[in-house]
């Protein structure tokens, strides 16, 4: 397995589901950055279950531990090593459901990947469980890009078709963490609701889409060609298990401009080099051009529902169906909105260290 991102911010996630524990090693982070535990809790508490219907009803506490790496209120230089304990899990469904994969999930893939040998309890290594780890690492990167001003915000705007309106950042900034959904639309938040509990008491599940947004990124982060901005934090956010789609600025409807439409007109705007729109997303040739990063992220529907599903039996190699029993997120969206955060901080923090913008030491 491949469990590692950056290239001198590296964080490295590990964990099961229903193991022990889920935790990161944080390798690189610079000496003398303040940061305490309620930094990271905060973090982390972001994408606990909200006691809304959209929630799954395993109640982890999800308290983190700092086994390593910051001391009296600092980093030191060492490695960061934070976890949080598995308390609530609940592995008799899966042990019925061994060798009976779930569709839409990676049971069937990671059988064949690993010979059978792959923790299946609740998905494994496989699991949105697996995401409370990029968390911690975001939380860790948020502090550290504070120190050149860039900020970061995730909300979201579309579940089960239903689309918010746009708001202001301000607004955004405002509204989000007021809402069970993290959407900045009240209007289109009560509509999303009511489709969640509808899909819920039909044993389904919805989709959707999250938006982010980098603020006050300098030019020319990146590292073309290979190692394009877009390019990792796409390898970011693919990472993050239901992410099905990433687009940057216009994104997919660029394709239906025409050159003059998509176009950024440069301008200077109080001594500062522009763009009069921002089509790129604030990324070109790979490489930041000083505007907001603009991203979208497709989720796709929980798999695990309780409806009947056509699937096979791997010992037998025959057809067979199945209903997933447990305790399952009817829409993993609003969840998943702090998730897609770290993954923008921790990439954007490895290449602001590449360019040399955050020192060894912060004093």
């Amino acid at each position: 397995m491949a469990n590692s991102l950056g290239k001198l911010f590296t964080m490295t996630s590990f964990g099961e589901s229903h193991g022990r524990c889920v935790g990161v090693v944080i390798d690189g982070c610079p000496a003398g950055l303040p940061i305490t535990l309620e930094d990271i809790q905060k973090e982390v508490d972001k994408r606990r279950p909200g006691g809304s219907v959209a929630s799954t009803t395993r109640a982890e506490e999800d308290k983190v531990e700092i086994l390593s790496g910051i001391f009296n209120g600092r980093t030191t230089g060492a490695p960061v090593c934070l976890l949080t304990w598995n308390r609530d899990a609940d592995s008799s469904a899966y042990e019925r459901i061994r060798f009976i994969p779930r569709p839409g999930h990676a049971d069937y893939t990671a059988f064949v990947k690993y010979g059978g040998f792959n923790d299946f309890r609740g998905g494994g290594r496989f699991s949105g469980r697996i995401t409370a780890t990029f968390v911690m690492a975001g939380a860790v990167a948020k502090q550290l890009l504070k120190h050149i001003g860039v900020e970061i915000l995730a909300h979201t705007i579309e579940i089960g078709g239903v689309r918010a309106q746009s708001k202001e950042l301000d607004e955004i900034w405002k509204n989000v963490e007021k809402d069970p959904l993290k959407c900045a639309d009240p209007e289109a938040a009560k509509e999303m609701l009511r489709l969640i509990e509808q899909a819920r008491e039909s044993s389904d599940s919805l989709g959707g889409v999250i938006e982010g947004f980098a603020l006050n990124i300098p030019a020319g982060l990146g590292e073309p060609v290979m190692d394009t901005l877009e390019g990792d934090l796409a390898k970011a956010l693919f990472a993050v298990p239901a992410v099905k789609g990433v687009e940057f600025g216009a994104g997919f409807s660029a394709a239906s401009k025409k050159g003059s439409e998509n176009n950024d007109p440069f301008t200077v705007r109080d001594g500062k080099i522009v763009t009069a729109t921002n089509n790129s997303g604030g990324i070109l040739g790979g490489i930041s051009n000083g505007m907001p990063l603009t991203l979208r992220v497709a989720v796709k529907p929980t798999p695990s529902i309780a409806s009947k599903q056509e699937t096979v039996d791997l010992r037998s190699t025959q057809n067979a169906s199945l209903e997933v029993k447990g305790r399952h997120d009817a829409c993993i969206v609003p969840r998943a909105v702090p998730v897609v955060e770290a993954m923008m901080a921790v990439t954007l923090c490895d290449f602001a260290m590449r360019a040399g913008l955050i020192p060894e030491v912060i004093r």
